[in-house]
């Protein structure tokens, strides 16, 4: 099953309205498997993790949950305002910040790019959770010296769902895109990931099972 742009926030609208598996359940399902993979990869230093104000960043909440839970030393990186969050990735936020999980909040623009660097200077993994599959367009500044600096970086890559900045369906970098080590994908691969272009931003690819029901993933799939 290869999963479109548009197919993929349909898979979301369905388990949710459809069948009833709210959203947040989605979302814990699908950052506790990207922390038991990274576990599983081998964490041997700090994990710095970037996120969006998406749904892209909530994983990335949950993944900072679960690995503080097992003693990984982590810290994530915010790049929006706590208050632009909005539903089940500001539920999620909120846990982070009530758990006294290390949290830096980077307002942008403009980007401390010395800030930011010393970050992933020391990290083992950086964890890319900036945007997801939905991303349209070329990566905006000051977004697109984010990922030239993740990629700058000596650490190892894990993207969340789709490396930022490479179209979900075309398998191309729009502009400057995350070139990621591994990649957890949500629920199937997409539509993109089958092109031999993608192969340089994807790395590995796993596939993240988010708890859709099996019957939902066989009506898509006809």
């Amino acid at each position: 099953m290869l999963l479109t742009r548009d197919g993929a926030r349909e898979l979301d609208r369905r388990a949710i309205q459809e069948y009833g598996v709210p959203g947040i359940v989605l979302m814990e399902n699908a950052g506790r498997g990207m922390a038991d993979l990274l576990r599983s990869l081998g964490i041997s230093g700090p994990v710095v993790i970037c996120c969006g104000k998406g749904n892209n960043g909530g994983d990335g909440f949950v993944i900072a949950r679960h690995l503080d839970n097992v003693g990984v030393r982590v810290r994530v990186l915010l790049f929006a305002d706590p208050a632009h969050l909005s539903g089940d990735a500001s539920i999620n936020y909120r846990i982070v910040a009530t758990s006294e999980i290390p949290v830096d909040l980077f307002s942008v623009p403009p980007l401390e790019e010395d800030r930011l660097s010393s970050h992933f200077r020391d990290a083992d993994w950086i964890v890319d959770a900036l945007f997801g599959s939905g991303l349209r367009g070329p990566v905006q500044a000051p977004f697109d010296r984010i990922v030239a600096s993740i990629n700058a970086s000596k650490a190892k890559v894990f993207a969340v769902d789709i490396p930022t900045g490479l179209d979900c369906d075309a398998g191309l970098p729009l502009g400057i895109a995350v070139r990621a080590d591994h990649t957890a994908t949500v629920a199937a691969m997409k539509k993109g990931f089958v092109e031999p272009s993608a192969a340089d931003w994807l790395g590995r690819v796993h596939c993240i099972d988010m708890g859709a029901p099996r019957l939902l993933l066989q009506r898509m799939d006809e």
